[in-house]
């Protein structure tokens, strides 16, 4: 196995010859030149997976680990994307998002390549952090559905099926559990699953 030190040697040797100047002077070895190095020195010695922690539409949190052959993480990194917001972001955030993620992996293993977080991710800090404060607050239910989901907690654990039939047909149930289906769907996932297992508990039950 190679020493991972040997390898530290030669992104820092592509720092010099490869890096690309940021801000301040400072040279950063971009990600792709520290992949190549790490495959040259180590070949399938490690594994490089990647896992997506939020994709929403709006964010995209990516987790990069190396795995040795045994499987044990030897290295890890996490990044963060907003949609849109720039050039890359508006066609290819969670593309982006990756190759960051994969950067602080090897950084975490010392083949940062000059800096552990790139010039262009410390320059979207500030570019995250206005696409942020523009994003719309999330929607809130209505009241009307609130009360319905805390009718649902509270009374269908104990209904008997006419009393669940009822319920669920009755107008108030309906028209919100429409609007919650369309708009709130955690909430009518939540009274679905509760109906669901007081009626499997009836029909067990005789």
């Amino acid at each position: 196995m190679t020493d991972l030190k040997q390898t530290m040697q030669l992104v820092s040797e592509l720092n010099a010859s490869h890096g690309v100047t940021q801000r301040g002077g400072k040279k950063y070895t971009q990600v792709v030149h520290r992949m190549e190095a790490f495959r040259q020195m180590h070949g399938t010695e490690y594994g490089v997976d990647t896992h997506i922690l939020v994709d929403d539409g709006q964010r995209v949190v990516v987790k990069a680990k190396i795995t040795n052959m045994d499987g044990v993480t030897v290295g890890a990194g996490m990044a963060e994307e907003i949609r849109g917001q720039g050039n890359v972001n508006k066609t290819s955030a969670l593309e982006n998002c990756e190759t960051s993620a994969i950067g602080r992996a090897l950084a975490s293993l010392g083949l940062a390549g000059g800096e552990y977080a790139s010039a262009n991710e410390m320059d979207g800090v500030g570019r995250k952090e206005e696409a942020i404060a523009s994003m719309p607050p999330p929607k809130q239910p209505p009241a009307s559905l609130l009360e319905l989901q805390q009718q649902a907690e509270a009374y269908l654990p104990e209904f008997d099926m006419k009393q669940i039939t009822d319920w669920m047909n009755a107008d108030f149930t309906k028209k919100y559990m429409e609007i919650s289906n369309k708009e709130f769907p955690e909430i009518f996932q939540n009274i679905k699953n509760l109906c669901q297992k007081r009626m499997k508990e009836l029909k067990q039950n005789g």
